[in-house]
């Protein structure tokens, strides 16, 4: 049986579309639906949230990283043994960036391939009768996103919900739910969007707040009725193939971003993932046959990462005989040293010549494609990557390692030479999702 989904879809970030999802997927959970999250674009915090909502493994949807072949795989993994599907735009429902038709990276694309409806999340808090203009402009801006409801969000009053809900109503789209103003259920944020899932030291209690006020505020019923059946197809294609049989994997509070469609499809394709805890001291094992270094927030804990000499001994060894890859907080801890936020430098691994800063920050925010220059873990030489980057760090010192890959950006103006390779050691600021 295929699942059916829907879209959560608003005209921009900060709509409260996270607290939405997150508290109907628990809402639909306890009513005994098999449910999962999934995001559109290269968000890797939010899926962590779905995780923890549903149980279930999060995946990401992105139709201008990933070729129309894999989201129709990545889809058709989600859609098995589960009832419903939600998806959660990023940023606004409409925002991609200029390119082939369905590969903007907007959530509209999905809506479009799939046919999959939207519940229009309005932040109506300043306004009242001109949501309904906002609204109209959604259903109206492209026939072929079917916006099947709204949802109200941040009401002040019963007569602001009346206001709004009647002239929303007018104009033909059915409200669905109205949400009270409530900064207890806003989920805390830092540099790079949310606080991280696994960071809650109460994010289960707080998940569950957010489904009692999602039973409360919405037509829950209603919603699964909106819902369409997601056709994905299974065509076996694949992201990215495994770096190798058994890939030692950082894992604690400074290594987390990992896409959750990698993960999977390695292990899928056989191969074991081996946590260990840069933070705790561990090291690759010596018998895996690679590294990963993950992104994450080493900037955060730079001072323990550089007082944990079993990790950096540990690495070190291993680097001599393996290959190791660092993915933009994994990048800077491969490099010689990195600069906190306070103005102090820490020594690092050493491995590559590089220094970075997070003092001296500025932000890096954009998909990116990647055409390597040499064999890494990521990949072969003349491959080319899609992925972005979404940092606040900069190079202090780029070092005179030769660069891993000629990057660009998502319509192929070129950036310039990117990352670091030496030996068996590569990292790069940017995050791969798929082959192009």
């Amino acid at each position: 049986m295929t699942a059916r989904a829907i879209i959560v879809g608003a005209p921009r970030s900060g709509s409260g579309k996270t607290s939405v999802t997150i508290g109907l997927l628990r809402a639909l959970r306890r009513r005994g639906l098999r449910v999962r999250g999934a995001k559109s674009g290269p968000d890797y915090i939010d899926p962590a949230f779905h995780e923890a909502a549903t149980g279930q493994p999060g995946v990401n949807l992105d139709s201008w990283a990933m070729r129309p072949d894999l989201i129709g795989t990545l889809a058709a993994s989600a859609a098995a043994d589960t009832d419903i599907v939600v998806i959660e735009s990023a940023m606004g429902l409409f925002d991609g960036i200029p390119a082939a038709d369905g590969r903007s990276g907007a959530a509209a694309d999905l809506a479009r391939r799939y046919g999959v409806p939207v519940l229009l999340v309005l932040d109506v808090s300043g306004q009242s009768q001109t949501a309904a203009a906002v609204a109209k402009g959604f259903a109206t801006y492209d026939e072929a996103v079917s916006i099947a409801g709204v949802v109200l969000n941040r009401v002040g009053s019963d007569r602001h919900v009346r206001l709004a809900g009647d002239a929303v109503r007018a104009v033909g789209l059915p409200v669905v739910g109205s949400v009270q103003r409530d900064p207890a259920v806003t989920l805390p944020e830092r540099h790079l969007g949310l606080v991280q899932a696994a960071e809650h030291t109460d994010l289960d209690a707080h998940i569950d707040r957010l489904a009692d006020v999602m039973e409360r505020s919405l037509d829950i019923d209603r919603i699964v009725e909106m819902a369409a059946p997601l056709a994905g197809a299974a065509s076996g294609a694949v992201a990215l193939p495994p770096p190798g049989q058994r890939i030692a994997v950082a894992q604690d509070a400074a290594f987390t971003f990992l896409y959750p469609h990698l993960a999977a499809q390695w292990r899928e394709a056989g191969a074991e993932l081996v946590r260990f805890s840069p933070l705790a001291g561990e090291t690759p094992g010596d018998d895996c046959d690679v590294c990963w270094l993950p992104g994450g927030y080493p900037e955060l804990h730079a001072g323990a990462l550089s007082a944990a000499t079993g990790f950096l001994d540990g690495m070190r060894r291993f680097a001599q005989a393996k290959p190791v890859h660092g993915e933009c907080g994994g990048f800077m801890v491969l490099g010689q040293s990195l600069e906190d936020a306070e103005g102090v430098t820490h020594p690092m691994l050493a491995l590559l010549g590089h220094s970075t800063s997070f003092a001296r920050r500025r932000m890096n925010l954009g998909y990116r494609q990647a055409t390597l220059l040499h064999d890494c873990p990521v990949g072969r030489r003349g491959d080319t990557l899609r992925g972005h980057e979404f940092h606040y760090a900069r190079v202090s010192d780029p070092g005179g390692d030769e660069p891993l890959a000629q990057l660009a950006d998502g319509q192929g103006n070129a950036l310039g030479p990117s990352g670091g390779r030496r030996g068996r050691v590569s990292g790069t600021f940017f995050h791969a999702i798929a082959g192009a």
